[in-house]
């Protein structure tokens, strides 16, 4: 066994009761709503992890350059800021953007301990086994799993400080209501004192935000697909990958892009292991993704009410995107 291999390490988490009372059970809940939805996470099996990491690269996609911009302007700042910390990434997929910040760190000089959390194992694999080998004084404990289950798994009280870190604007793909539930989720793991740094896409032009969403490549519009790909293998669903047409449009009154796969034609959609047989008319979609535009206040108001106060706000120069780091306090959530 190498060296790197053994700084490496990767745990299947459990299923939660309370989290997946049965597996599938959230595409149950999605069908019976109206419109018609997909939990976002079922885009990501192997094919759709390599789908969006394509898309992070395209011309069209500011989020993550721009988000990358950010933190390699701030890492050093950053670390100075939180000292010696474990790094808990929700959401890791490749870590690319977090490299910028365990290499601050060990430039430092401060041990880091990496626990990225994703329900990609085949990304955890890639990204975990290839930072072992290129930092000899890092060592990865990666989670395979949701971002509940990854929360649960964390052990508190634990020694030392930690980061929480949840970038790419992921906290754009939850609702209001859920947003200030995961927020109170994840304030839980952590003590008075450990960190959050949460990376946030803002408002601005539709003319700027739409192609970032519908690039002329064609590779978003194969990644919202897949996952319909990915429901067929996993359970046995029928759906037909040609009878449906990607489509994100910018919403404005909610500020926010909604990924749709629209319905080409009247269809029945059939998945007989989770008990769905839903008609589907002409035009009817399925919402598979939001993902909000922000005001700063958007995130920091909710952040506030949960024991998070506002250390730091980073932005680009357009004010495009921002990262925020907070601090954990007395206060309870």
């Amino acid at each position: 066994m190498s060296p790197a291999a053994t700084r490496f390490r990767c745990v299947h988490l459990s299923p939660l009761p309370a989290i997946d009372r049965n597996d599938g059970w959230d595409i149950v809940a999605g069908f019976a709503a109206r419109p018609r939805t997909l939990p976002c996470r079922y885009f990501y099996d192997a094919r759709g992890s390599a789908l969006f990491e394509r898309i992070t690269d395209l011309p069209e996609y500011y989020p993550t350059r721009t988000e990358a911009s950010i933190l390699s302007a701030c890492a050093d700042e950053l670390a100075a800021l939180t000292g010696a910390c474990e790094l808990v990434e929700l959401g890791a997929g490749s870590s690319r953007k977090t490299t910028l910040l365990i290499e601050a760190y060990l430039k430092r000089g401060l041990p880091v301990r990496f626990r990225p959390v994703d329900v990609s194992e085949s990304a955890l694999a890639e990204s975990g086994q290839a930072l072992a080998e290129r930092y000899e004084r890092l060592s990865i404990d990666a989670l395979v799993g949701t971002y509940e289950q990854g929360l649960a798994a964390l052990d508190r009280p634990h020694e030392g400080r930690r980061m929480l870190i949840f970038l790419g604007s992921t906290i754009g793909n939850l609702e209001d209501g859920e947003t200030q539930a995961f927020l109170k989720h994840a304030a839980k793991a952590l003590s008075v004192g450990d960190f959050f740094l949460i990376g946030f896409d803002r408002r601005k032009d539709p003319a700027i935000i739409e192609p970032a969403y519908n690039d002329t490549a064609g590779v978003t519009a194969a990644f919202n697909l897949n996952v319909l790909r990915h429901l067929n293998r996993r359970y046995g669903a029928n759906f037909d990958l040609g009878a449906f047409v990607h489509e994100a449009p910018f919403v404005p009154e909610l500020s926010r892009i909604e990924m749709r796969l629209r319905s080409v034609r009247a269809q029945t959609v059939r998945i007989p292991s989770l008990g769905i047989e839903a008609r589907l008319a002409t035009d009817e979609f399925i919402r598979t993704e939001i993902s909000r535009k922000f005001e700063p206040e958007t995130i920091l108001e909710p952040a506030k009410a949960v024991g998070l106060s506002l250390v730091n706000l980073w932005s680009d120069p357009r004010a495009w995107f921002s990262v925020a780091l907070f601090r954990r306090g007395k206060t309870k959530a």
